[in-house]
């Protein structure tokens, strides 16, 4: 019944397009055997949490919240242990409670979770020593270690993908919603980390925050309802195969839904207009990011826009702007005005990471923590001039004290990368970077 609605919806209509940075199977008997097993499975998420988050990102598109998304560049099988987890959801909850009081208003807090597996790749091989292997793709591809075994695109590792989502939801639910998440504690760590001498600057923020916080409790605040959070799972839909096997019909409306994750976005390196991406996400009633580094010009922008959201909905697109910080203020002016003339419905995020990385001296892939602050500054910057809504922050990040980012109060130096760098494909704020970040911001939403 659900294949047959799905195909009454136009799901499959992509498969007529060029897909781009899809693997090379070389057992098509195997994927065969494994897509039919995941249409089967229950899914991971439900249309109405994704129609929750569609209203949650349309009040961020009109300044009445702001949208906070963070997470690993890549998220590890092995490393969807319940520490790391934890650490993830506490540095965004911790975050979400800085950016909150800055902002004055509610904080949308999505994790790049539960899904962020594939990533897109410059070159489909990769050559060591003379040895030539296919490229990694992501764990929900193949390993990432350089051997002729581990690199072979392998089906079987879509469906440890849905397990692994699974579980990792699982521990998100019972975290958020088990007191975990209560203000009070959460407001706890924050003071602690303000009261560390290195980063007393934010020890007087931190103690407004204080201040409030007890106020409420003084004034009778139902901190009961403040123990509980939602967090919404989010990653690129860069595999196709797995999407659609995770698409099911809502028995509501009627509609399709990938329920893969609440929130679901478009790379720069498969935005084309006329591409499958594009195609399978205009088929699918999450609400949906697409991308735009540098290039992208406002015809593609508005394109995209009436491709994606037809009936102009707010919250249904999200446009997550990667320009560089050495482009923002030149590049995303023209966008932002085109879209806002347009009168065009989208709520704009800054990703002030993939386009601020470099390579070290010393070999690292990495970024400069002062470098991605002033990326965010610039796009508060255009938005100020355009009198549009800077609607959130997409960013990656772990909890863990890694040290793949340069710069912050911490200085870490490119001797310093090497103390604790894990990341098997792009660089992530650590902890404590993560928390300097939300306290530089929370002073740009304060001062808008």
């Amino acid at each position: 019944m659900n294949e047959a609605a799905l195909e009454a919806a136009g799901v499959d209509s992509y498969r007529t397009r060029e897909a781009k940075q899809q693997p090379t199977w070389p057992d098509q008997d195997a994927l065969a055997r494994v897509t039919p097993r995941l249409e089967q499975v229950p899914p991971l998420v439900f249309a109405g949490e994704a129609d929750v988050l569609r209203e949650h990102l349309a009040a961020a598109g009109r300044g009445e919240a702001f949208v906070l998304q963070g997470g690993d560049c890549a998220e590890i099988f092995a490393e969807a242990t319940a520490d790391r987890i934890r650490n993830k959801i506490k540095t965004i909850l911790q975050m979400a409670v800085i950016l909150t009081y800055g902002a004055s208003t509610p904080v949308v807090k999505i994790g790049r979770m539960a899904g962020q597996y594939a990533k897109p790749r410059s070159a489909d091989t990769e050559t060591r020593d003379g040895v030539t292997l296919p490229t990694y793709r992501g764990d929900i591809v193949n390993s990432h270690a350089f051997t002729e075994e581990a690199r072979v695109p392998n089906p079987e590792r879509l469906m440890d993908a849905y397990h692994v989502s699974a579980s990792t939801l699982n521990l998100i639910r019972a975290f958020t919603q088990g007191g975990f998440a209560d203000l009070r504690l959460v407001h706890a760590w924050n003071k602690g980390f303000a009261a560390n001498p290195a980063y007393s600057a934010y020890d007087r923020m931190a103690a407004e925050i204080d201040r409030a916080v007890r106020f409420m409790g003084a004034a009778g605040g139902d901190f009961d309802a403040l123990k509980t959070v939602d967090l919404f799972s989010s990653h690129e839909a860069l595999l196709l195969d797995y999407e659609r096997a995770l698409t099911r019909i809502d028995s509501r409306s009627g509609r399709a839904y990938d329920c893969s994750a609440h929130f679901l976005w478009i790379g720069e390196r498969t935005r084309e207009l006329d591409g499958a991406h594009v195609e399978f996400m205009s088929r699918i009633h999450n609400p949906i990011g697409v991308k735009l580094g540098p290039t992208a010009t406002v015809t593609d922008a508005v394109a995209l826009a009436e491709k994606l959201n037809p009936d102009n909905v707010e919250g249904r697109i999200t446009f997550v702007a990667r320009m560089g910080a050495q482009h923002v203020r030149e590049a995303l002016p023209p966008l932002v005005e085109g879209v806002r003339d347009a009168g065009l419905n989208v709520t704009w995020l800054t990703d002030p990471m993939h386009g601020n990385t470099f390579t070290s001296d010393s070999g690292f892939k990495t970024r400069r923590f002062e470098t991605i602050l002033d990326e965010v500054t610039g796009f508060f910057e255009v938005h100020g001039a355009a009198g549009t809504v800077p609607g959130g922050l997409h960013v990656e990040l772990t909890g863990d004290d890694v040290t793949e980012v340069m710069g912050g109060t911490e200085e870490i130096d490119d001797d310093g990368l090497a103390r604790r760098y894990e990341t098997k494909v792009d660089p992530r704020l650590n902890h404590q970077q993560s928390l300097e970040m939300a306290f530089k911001v929370s002073e740009l939403l304060s001062a808008r």
